[in-house]
């Protein structure tokens, strides 16, 4: 038995049965072991993002962690970005980065690079083996590491030889990693907490496990009881949705905005959610989005528990129940489409159940009004803001839930991991991708006017235009084997929405949108 052997004997004890890989040379050993491990599903990405994206949306939906294969440097970093989205997300991910033989290294072959220094970027935890008998021990550390709390990603350095080498024992029993326990709530943050519900203006923060259904409706009942404010943090990871589930406030993306909306708070409950600050930096714009004076109480960040820290002021408040407010979908629209018409379609047509993974930018105004009473379905979005993660997300979230999974993707944003189609349609998933066309960098025409850059002559406008020549959105699909359809009217968009949800495996619908901000 090889080192490859004893990593996959352990993912398997520790019921990870999943690994999104692109491999190279020095990973051939685990492929080759994938012969021998049945119950172990090798998902095969054609770009190192579409593995990365897809591990953190199999955690967010299911909450256990799928691994990731990379190869050594250059396919770390090509996998980067969505693992920082994943870090922000707190999805437990175990990242598993094939690097040369130990006695290679010296000489500098050209994919020679500091591994270690790109993972320690992503501030999660990592260790490099180098012995086929430790390589047991140290995937469980890994997979005791992804999962926190909070989960983060956790990379395992496997050198070629410490996979090929031979173990000189096997160990009896693989092991399997402790899990640790969620961190209790502070009592003396639940205490202040309370005197502020009941005396000052206040506001619920929330995020993380507290947006999921059962905790919303305990911070609702809280925020009615007490009058405060209820908001929510403006990119969750997951989040549930739709009719008989509180919808919270969204904190505002625009940094004015939100300072805005929370301009009139003497304290902010944070729950789940960590002190909400600009996501850029503007002139004369405040970075903190909370007034001077306004007291900020961390009753349970991220790895503490959260639903303890509900449950203890529902009882100190003696909240009683609340009752949803009650609303019905919206009528499918007719005619034009555009932004308001898109999210009535999305909004109209919903099945129970379905899982969105939201990378709709500048597109995203009007969905949540949209949905809020379709029926019960959950929703993710961009955490750490670099994009390209949307189609990776959508098919993570698809095989770990086995449910239809809606990819709402901007064109721009699209382009980055277009791969992620391929294995949609190679693994059958049930995934219906809106692409939503509006031929822009639409988000910079926005930003470049909040910095206070007043230039819009042709050279810089043509930077940020995506129709010269205009990108064939259905024609890519159709060429990674997904069924295509373009959608140009509200009408279409709608009949084409409701036969995906009817059809098995992918579809992807180009929704013609108006140029720009739309």
């Amino acid at each position: 038995m090889n080192g490859a052997h004893a990593l996959l004997a352990t993912l398997r004890a520790n019921k990870i049965t999943t690994c999104f890989a692109n491999p190279g040379t020095s990973e051939m050993h685990f492929v080759a072991g994938l012969d021998d491990f049945a119950d172990m599903r090798g998902v095969l990405c054609l770009f190192e993002g579409v593995a990365t994206g897809a591990a953190d949306g199999y955690a967010r939906v299911s909450g256990t962690a799928a691994a990731t294969l990379l190869h050594l440097g250059p396919g770390l970093a090509n996998g980067w970005a969505n693992l920082h989205n994943a870090r922000r997300a707190r999805s437990p991910i175990v990242n598993i980065v094939g690097d040369h033989a130990t006695y290679h290294a010296r000489f500098d072959a050209p994919l020679q690079s500091d591994i270690g220094a790109v993972a320690s970027a992503l501030e999660g935890w990592q260790r490099r083996t180098t012995s086929p008998d430790d390589v047991a021990s140290d995937t469980a550390d890994t997979i005791g590491a992804a999962y926190g709390p909070p989960g983060r990603v956790a990379t395992l350095i496997l050198p070629a030889d410490a996979s090929w080498g031979e173990l000189t024992a096997p160990p009896p029993a693989w092991p399997v990693a402790p899990r640790s326990e969620l961190h209790a709530p502070e009592e003396r943050e639940l205490e202040r907490a309370l005197t502020l519900l009941r005396t000052k203006r206040t506001a619920l923060y929330v995020g993380g496990p507290a947006v999921g259904a059962e905790q919303l409706d305990l911070a609702q009942r809280i925020a009615s009881a007490t009058s405060s404010k209820f908001i929510m943090e403006t990119f969750p990871a997951i989040m549930d949705r739709g009719a008989g589930v509180p919808a919270p406030d969204r904190l505002i993306y625009l940094s004015e905005f939100a300072i805005a909306q929370l301009a009139d708070l003497d304290a902010l409950i944070m729950i789940g959610a960590n002190e909400p600050i600009g996501f850029f930096a503007y002139p004369d714009v405040a970075s903190k989005l909370v007034a001077d004076g306004c007291e900020l109480v961390t009753v349970a960040p991220p790895g503490y528990d959260t639903q303890a820290a509900l449950r203890f002021l529902i009882d100190a408040l003696k909240v009683p129940r609340w009752d949803p407010v009650a609303g019905e979908p919206g009528a499918a629209p007719t005619g034009e489409l555009n932004n308001r018409t898109m999210a009535a379609a999305i909004g109209a047509t919903m099945p129970e159940g379905l899982i969105v993974a939201d990378e709709s930018n500048t597109s995203v105004v009007h969905l949540f009004g949209a949905t809020q009473f379709s029926p019960a379905h959950r929703w993710m979005t961009l955490t750490g803001g670099a994009i390209g993660m949307g189609l990776p997300l959508a098919l993570g979230a698809a095989l770990a839930s086995q449910r239809r999974v809606l990819a709402l993707e901007s064109d721009g944003s699209m382009m980055y991991t277009l791969q992620a189609l391929w294995t949609m349609a190679r693994e059958g998933l049930d995934v219906t991708v809106v692409g939503l066309s509006n031929r822009s960098y639409a988000i910079l025409n926005l930003e470049r006017q909040r910095v206070g850059v007043t230039s819009d002559g042709a050279t810089s406008q043509r930077m940020l235009d995506l129709d010269d020549p205009t990108l064939d959105l259905c024609g890519l699909a159709s060429a990674q084997g997904v069924p295509s359809v373009r959608a140009t009217t509200a009408d279409e968009l709608v009949e084409a929405l409701r036969r995906s949800y009817a059809t098995p495996g992918p579809m992807f619908i180009e929704a013609v949108l108006p140029k720009g901000l739309g």
